[in-house]
Parts: C-alpha cells; structure tokens; sequence
C-alpha cells in the first residue's frame, strides 16, 4: 500500500536549508511602534492645546458679551458697547487664530523631525539586516563550497 508523502517534513527541512534571522522583522516592528506612539504624543498635545485656546477664547467671548447686554443710559451707549463688542471679537479672533497656527506649526515641525529621525533609523535597521544576511549566506556558501571539496 502506498503511503503519502510527509510535506511537513520537507518543508520544515527546506526552510531549515535557509536560515531566517527574525530579529529584523521585530526591530521594525519596535521602530514602527516607538513612530507610533510619539506620533500619537505630538497629536494629543496638539489636541489640548487647540482645546484650551478655544475654552479660552470662549470664556473671553461671553465676558465681554457683558458689557453689551447692561441696560444703558443713552441710545448712543448700546451703539458703543456693540462696537466695542465687535472691536474686541475681532482683536480676539486674531490672537486666536495666531495661537492656532502656532500650534499647527509646531506639529509639523515635530512631525517632520519624528519621519526623519525614524527614516534614520528604519535605513540603519534595513542595512544591518542585509548585511547579517549577506554575511550569513557567505558564511553557507563558503561552508557548503568545502564540504564537496
């Protein structure tokens, strides 16, 4: 009776013919998680910021709304006091809208240095890894070379 071939086996012999180092593949993977996560950092402080520009930029807002909605004397106050109003709302948007680009600018300056710093590293990982590889496959071929000697 025929038996089957044990594929396992042959695989398990074949891969064994080809040594695979994995340690490249996790010290991408920690590369790419460490990106991540100061990736992450850079957006989250990013997020607090614009958050507390925008509280503030509101609690300023309803504060001198106060102004405008007091019962005034004259006519010619309420025009005043709106004027003021809209005067401060535009000063306001202003120094806002400054400390939102400051915010964007800083995130992407973090972010292109974060891109660099990892490209750095990921081409210092990719070049270890092939020569460890190459070395490796000199060191087969050489030992395989003097074993048909």
């Amino acid at each position: 009776m025929a038996t089957t071939q044990d594929f396992t086996k042959m695989m398990q012999d074949m891969m064994g013919s080809f040594p695979m180092d994995t340690s490249a593949f996790q010290d991408a993977f920690k590369t790419t998680a460490a990106l991540g996560e100061k990736m992450s950092k850079v957006a989250l402080e990013a997020a607090e910021k614009s958050n507390e520009i925008s509280s503030k930029w509101t609690k300023d807002t309803i504060s001198k709304l106060g102004a405008v909605t007091t019962v005034k004397d004259e006519p010619t106050d309420y025009t005043k006091a709106l004027s003021d109003f809209a005067s401060a709302s535009a000063e306001m948007a202003a120094e806002n809208m400054a400390a939102y680009a400051e915010v964007a600018k800083k995130v992407q300056m973090e972010t292109v240095e974060l891109l660099l710093a990892a490209g750095k590293d990921i081409s210092e990982d990719a070049s270890a890894a092939v020569k460890k590889a190459t070395d490796e496959a000199t060191a087969a071929a050489k030992k395989a070379t003097a074993a048909t000697k």
